[in-house]
């Protein structure tokens, strides 16, 4: 793998007024209660199509201050997964891990973004999106001409697993999913809450898990995606989703609905992707200081365990720290083994938002990577 390691400074998101407003329109699809929206930028000329598609608790305008930066050749198409951003909260069903979303960006993709040339479409995926993205390229390895992995969700989902082979610690997934989400967390959301008065709040997640300790949002840029987090549904259905009990540490287990749900390893395994990635580019980019998606991550029981703060941690021998960046790192090293390109750019100093703290960055890296994927279909 190629780790660049740029030697130019880390760089916040253009403000808004960057991203002019007629650069991406709204779009919907679908009947009355099953709308799927997006944010759809037209192409001036026959460049690519590349879908965005968002993580956990945010939406497709998260991407819409880059969309200014890349080149005006390119369509680009972002769509709200359901029950967030203006898509309607219909119901996640887990046992199928992200395949609901799948069917989200396959469905809105086909509707709104179609290609006139019928070329496969380049993913970029965020977060959560990024195993969506992978969970697409599985699904449809033939529409897909390449994907970009930004801070992405382990293949083995998230919590609860062991090893680089993602082997899980509790057969029945206990500790991952809607039942290790705090619980003032998804109250503030419920209140709507837009202050920092709490570290639990969505203002003071977004500053302290979605950037890195030394990045810093526009103040018009937050208060537009504190509103954007605070459209997400929530509930059983949705998110964080239903638990149950468990005979394991720490006694809660996911349920089969919501979105919290479907990136528990009971449900989530996207090692399959390694064969995918044997044939379509990949490109992977990370920051250093990613608290969300890490080996260390503060959102996962098995390092908070290590660290005191979850009581009854049953040891390193049973529950230990998932090993998030290590599991994506062994899946597309195998994609590479076989053949596959693979690159891996880790931003210093950057958290869990690379293209929001260090667009330029980003920008530099995407373009030529797309622009030479896109030449082996015409």
């Amino acid at each position: 793998m190629v780790s660049p390691n740029p030697n130019d400074q880390r760089t916040t998101a253009h403000s808004m007024a960057s991203a002019s407003a007629g650069s991406a329109a709204s779009s919907f699809v679908g009947p009355d209660d099953a709308r799927l929206h997006a944010l759809v930028r037209a192409a001036e000329g026959d460049g690519p199509t590349v879908c965005f598609i968002h993580g956990n608790l945010s939406s497709a305008r998260f991407f819409e201050p880059l969309f200014s930066s890349l080149p005006a050749t390119w369509r680009l198409f972002a769509p709200d997964l359901r029950g967030f951003g203006r898509s309607d909260a219909m119901p996640v069903d887990a046992t199928r891990g992200l395949s609901d979303f799948v069917d989200d960006v396959d469905r809105a993709l086909g509707h709104l973004a179609a290609d006139p040339t019928d070329r496969p479409v380049h993913l970029v995926g965020w977060s959560m999106g990024g195993g969506v993205a992978m969970a697409h390229a599985i699904a449809h390895p033939d529409r897909v001409a390449s994907v970009t992995l930004l801070a992405p969700l382990s293949p083995f989902g998230f919590g609860g697993t062991k090893g680089v082979e993602g082997s899980l610690c509790h057969e029945d997934g206990a500790g991952t999913g809607a039942g290790t989400v705090a619980a003032e967390l998804v109250g503030r959301l419920e209140q709507k809450d837009r202050t920092a008065d709490s570290d639990f709040s969505p203002r003071s997640v977004l500053r302290s898990l979605y950037l890195g300790p030394a990045s810093k949002l526009p103040a018009v840029l937050e208060d537009l995606f504190i509103d954007e987090i605070l459209l997400a549904a929530i509930g059983d259905d949705h998110y964080p989703g239903t638990q149950r009990p468990s005979e394991h540490w720490p006694g809660v287990a996911p349920g089969a609905r919501g979105v919290a749900n479907t990136m528990s390893p009971l449900y989530c395994n996207l090692s399959a992707f390694a064969e995918v990635a044997a044939v379509r580019p990949v490109l992977w980019v990370r920051g250093s200081e990613d608290r969300i998606v890490s080996d260390h991550s503060m959102l996962d029981l098995g390092h908070l365990g290590t660290l005191g703060a979850v009581p009854g941690w049953p040891g390193a021998g049973v529950f230990p720290a998932q090993p998030m960046v290590s599991q994506t790192r062994a899946i597309l090293h195998r994609a590479e083994e076989q053949g596959g390109t693979v690159i891996e750019a880790v931003f210093e100093g950057c958290g869990h938002s690379p293209h929001l703290e260090a667009e330029i960055r980003f920008v530099e890296l995407l373009v030529p990577f797309i622009e030479t994927a896109e030449t082996s279909w015409r």
